[in-house]
């Protein structure tokens, strides 16, 4: 299972430089509600809506939800080990991530944000494709 961050969706999406290795698409992927959020807005604010919106409902619909619950939400006003320097989303997609790890299978994360990474590395976080990414 792949938690999938937003910068890997609009790098997929908007068929940025930087791509995930193509097997990413082959794998289970899971993500927070958040991506959809952050992937509506992205499109938006660059007026690109109705040019990528029947693709970004389609990515959407590939990925399974997890919803922001109580719970994720106050894993995310914990600390982070290590030097981890977390943005508010950020910290949000990894207590998504450390949800889903208490209650399932061990999930990678595929992400090109470097500080997510970092963090995630120090909480013994598998990278997906790490050399790609």
């Amino acid at each position: 299972m792949i938690y999938l961050d937003t910068s890997v969706a609009l790098a997929h999406l908007l068929a940025e430089d930087r791509q995930p290795p193509a097997s990413l698409w082959d794998e289970t992927l899971v993500s927070s509600r958040l991506l959809e959020y952050e992937l509506w807005t992205t499109l938006h604010r660059r007026r690109l809506a109705g040019a990528y919106g029947d693709a970004a409902r389609w990515l959407i619909g590939r990925v399974a939800m997890l919803e922001l619950t109580p719970t994720v939400l106050a894993r995310a006003l914990e600390a982070f080990p290590g030097p981890c320097r977390l943005r508010t989303l950020d910290a949000l997609h990894l207590a998504a991530r450390a949800y889903l790890i208490d209650h399932t299978q061990p999930v990678a994360l595929a992400s090109f944000d470097r500080r997510l990474i970092a963090c995630a590395r120090a909480m013994s976080v598998p990278i997906f494709g790490a050399r790609a990414l």
